[in-house]
Order: C-alpha cells, then sequence, then structure tokens
C-alpha cells in the first residue's frame, strides 16, 4: 500500500507540474502573436462585370448548393443569390436552356423551392468542389451540345471557381453572375472572382464570352438568344 500511495503521489506531482507548463507556453505564444504587426493586404482590383448574349442551344445554366442547410445558413445565399437565381431560371427557362443541379449525396432532396429543380433536369451527385470530378457533368452536358455555361451557388471562391477551372479545362466558355454566386465575406468574394479571372485560361480583363475562359457578368445583364 505504501509503494502505491507513493506512485499516485510522484503521478499526481508530474500531472500538476506539466499542467502548469502548458497554460504558460499558451500565454507565451500569444504574447509573440500579439507583439506582431497585423498584416495589410491589397484587395485585387476587379473589372465591371459585362452583358453577354448567349444562345440557349448551346448553353446550360448550372446551380450548384441552393439547399438546406447550406444555403439557409448563409444569409447573403437567401437573401441576394436565392432571387438571382430563381430570376434567371425563370429566363433560362423561357428561353428553352439546358439546367443542372448539383449537390452532395446528403442533400440532393433539400433544394430551396424558388429555386428548386423541374421535372427532368439533370442532377448530378457531386464528390469534390470541382463538380466534373468524378461525374457525368462533362459527359451530360457534351451529350447536348454545350459549348457554354452559366455557373451559380454557393460558393464564389469554392465550388464555381473550382468548376469554372474544370469547364475551361474541357474547352466551355464560362460565365459567372457575380449576383448569383457570393460567399461569407467580402475578402472571399473578391478572391473567388479574382481566381476565376486569372486561373488556367485567364481573362484578366473580362473580355465579354472569352471562348473556353471566364467571364463575369450579372443576372440581369444575361440574355438569350
Amino acid at each position: 500500500m505504501t509503494l502505491i500511495r507513493i506512485v499516485l503521489l510522484i503521478s499526481g506531482l508530474v500531472f500538476t507540474v506539466y499542467a502548469g507548463e502548458a497554460p504558460a507556453q499558451s500565454s507565451a505564444l500569444g504574447s509573440f502573436a500579439a507583439s506582431r504587426p497585423l498584416l495589410t493586404l491589397q484587395m485585387p482590383v476587379l473589372p465591371e462585370p459585362v452583358p453577354v448574349a448567349l444562345k440557349p442551344a448551346t448553353t446550360a445554366l448550372l446551380v450548384f448548393d441552393i439547399v438546406d442547410p447550406i444555403c439557409k445558413a448563409q444569409p447573403k445565399c437567401t437573401g441576394v443569390m436565392v432571387p438571382a437565381i430563381a430570376s434567371l431560371l425563370a429566363h433560362a427557362r423561357k428561353a428553352g436552356v439546358f439546367v443542372v443541379y448539383s449537390t452532395r449525396a446528403a442533400t440532393i432532396s433539400k433544394w430551396l423551392p424558388e429555386v428548386a429543380p423541374a421535372v427532368g433536369d439533370p442532377i448530378i451527385t457531386s464528390y469534390a468542389q470541382d463538380r466534373f470530378y468524378n461525374t457525368d457533368l462533362d459527359k451530360t452536358l457534351k451529350a447536348k451540345g454545350i459549348t457554354t455555361v452559366i455557373l451559380t451557388g454557393w460558393k464564389i471562391n469554392g465550388s464555381v471557381v473550382y468548376t469554372s477551372v474544370g469547364a475551361t479545362l474541357r474547352d466551355y466558355t464560362v460565365v459567372v453572375p457575380e449576383d448569383a454566386s457570393l460567399a461569407t465575406t467580402d475578402y472571399e468574394v473578391a478572391i473567388g472572382l479574382f481566381q476565376i479571372l486569372n486561373q488556367n485560361s485567364a481573362n484578366a480583363t473580362n473580355e465579354p464570352l472569352k471562348a473556353k475562359a471566364s467571364t463575369l457578368s450579372r443576372t440581369d445583364m444575361i440574355t438569350f438568344q
């Protein structure tokens, strides 16, 4: 019994010593971080969105992740994006534009009613931010003779930017309406838009409908003819 008591006492002493060191180390690291000057970052300068006129027969409108709970948890998604996408969808469907939806399997049936798929709209189960990755999206679009894709959905510096890269690598011309794809912070939005214009197939000046590149537009600037 005496031996057991000694072991327990020693163990308790060691624990106390190490437990006391952790806050001290954490405090030291916090002081070091606080002493460093804040890093000032310059936001990238972006060109203004431009009007585009698209051919319905060769254009597809893609809608990503406008679902509960992803979109419903984001005020910018419900307050700005959903009305913008709903309006664009109405014009696109009237013109006969091919509409495709994509989200993960867990939310495949949770689309917000304002932008829900219509009967016959393909719904692609996604496995990565790039919606072309490991899916039939390219095959689905090619089967319809699609050469231009409009990317909408949550969020601009996530699935939209990565899918824009995937699309241009497959020779699609991309249109991204700025009001139909946002993010939580203004910084994320600026970075996402900058990446879209300066990716693999760059269009830094935002030339309207530059072939096999991405163009930044706005839902009220997109027409079908």
